[in-house]
């Protein structure tokens, strides 16, 4: 009977042993099921601290960083030749700003703070523009902000281009700034792991990868709880306190070339795209390193829109009344993607502070580069504008382009990993 009593004991004692184990894992399993992401946020396997990273702030504390230097760069006469002198009002921005660097005084005077240019600039609006009130809602509120270059920092990423071995071995050959919004994780991901990877690449050409955001709109979900998570991880969001809106991509180019030139200031090469473009990066790797060194040193590359003017249709996305501009815009390349030489980030940065914001981006650069006396390179294997249908899925297409506009997160990882087939034949 012993026997018979001892393996009874211990079949109940096993048995109570396994349901207290299973009612721990489920209690702890619910419990991982309803964290919310502040949860995740605190649980410590899911913290990431090699990554020199500010965590989005309230907004007692959000920052500024202190802005770089900026140059007197001479400002050439092909901008003057280019755009027109007359009553529209940012030409006549254009020229007071002009004068006031020929006396060595700033041109936009001094600047305004983040929390009142806005409420200081409407004054001047309503003096100014005699018209402001038929614009349309959005060029209403560029204008309104148009002075307003300060905005706070809510992700910064101080040390993106320093290696391990220090500040003194900080060489990034190229720079992928890709602008986005908080929305958008899933492009920002496959960009992550197709063309935008951080690698050192054949040569040791290094890498390195930001995405640029702003805030989003109030009637959106609040995602800055998931985005701390993801800036944390991956260490390359770079988020300012204005609101998302096409108008401020102006602004969002401004403070991505100040972040530059303090942080990465030895980056040979900045690519500007958006994150829904594909681009070939070793064909991209290879055409830089093929330069010649004065034209490394000058490069604007991309697709060139060299003869455009201002659409007048009020319910086109690119609609600029007359009584704002005046005139033909200068050759330009596409803001889905184009190149820069990293020697000029310096000098466009402060080319920026000459010539007033405008609300397209793109169109916006190429004044700047106008104003430094550099011409956009044409470059035919940026396609801002897709390529003929009948070629979209032709893997060896694909492979021979820099960049092809646009494609969905799914359509880049297979592009990606189609070119890259060791099988593939072309």
């Amino acid at each position: 009977m012993r026997p018979i009593q001892t393996l009874s004991a211990l079949v109940i004692f096993v048995t109570l042993f396994l349901i207290f184990f299973y009612s721990s894992l489920h209690l702890e399993t619910t419990d991982s099921l309803s964290a919310g992401p502040e949860d995740l946020l605190k649980d410590p396997s899911l913290q990431v601290h090699d990554r020199d990273v500010k965590t989005q702030p309230s907004k007692q504390e959000r920052f500024t960083f202190p802005p770089p230097v900026v140059l007197n760069v001479s400002v050439s006469d092909g901008l003057r030749e280019a755009i027109p002198q007359n009553e529209a009002y940012w030409n006549r921005l254009l020229y007071s700003a002009l004068r006031n660097r020929d006396k060595g005084e700033n041109p936009f005077g001094h600047d305004s703070d983040w929390s009142l240019c806005r409420q200081t600039n409407q004054d001047h609006l309503q003096t100014n523009v005699h018209d402001f009130t038929s614009y349309p809602v959005s060029i209403q509120d560029f204008l309104q902000g148009m002075n307003c270059r300060s905005p706070p920092v809510l992700f910064n990423q101080p040390n993106k281009c320093i290696s391990a071995a220090g500040k003194e071995d900080n060489q990034t050959f190229l720079l992928f700034a890709i602008k986005s919004s908080p929305r958008n994780f899933e492009r920002r991901q496959a960009v992550r792991e197709t063309w935008g990877q951080e690698v050192v690449y054949q040569d040791g050409l290094k890498v390195h990868t930001v995405f640029l955001l702003g805030s989003s709109p109030l009637e959106d979900p609040d995602l800055s709880s998931l985005l701390s998570f993801e800036a944390r991880h991956f260490g390359d969001l770079l988020q300012w306190d204005f609101h998302e809106s096409f108008f401020n991509l102006t602004l969002k180019m401004n403070m991505f070339l100040q972040w530059t030139v303090q942080y990465c200031p030895k980056a040979s090469f900045v690519f500007s795209g958006d994150d829904d473009v594909f681009v070939n990066t070793p064909t991209l790797l290879r055409y830089l390193q093929s330069l010649e060194p004065l034209k490394a040193s000058r490069l604007y590359a991309g697709q060139v829109i060299s003869k455009a003017s201002p659409l007048r249709a009020p319910t086109n996305k690119y609609y600029i009344p007359l009584s704002f501009y005046d005139g033909p815009y200068p050759a330009y390349a596409g803001g889905g993607g184009f190149i820069i030489s990293g020697a000029l980030l310096q000098r466009l940065y402060s080319a920026s502070h000459v010539i007033p914001f405008f609300p397209i981006d793109d169109v916006y650069v190429g004044m700047c580069f106008k104003a430094l006396g550099i011409s956009p390179e044409p470059n035919t294997d940026f396609r801002t504008f897709d390529i003929m249908k009948q070629d979209r899925e032709n893997l060896c297409v694909n492979k021979k382009l820099i960049l092809i506009h646009r494609r969905s997160p799914q359509q880049m990882k297979k592009l990606w990993s189609g070119i890259h087939n060791p099988s593939l034949t072309c």
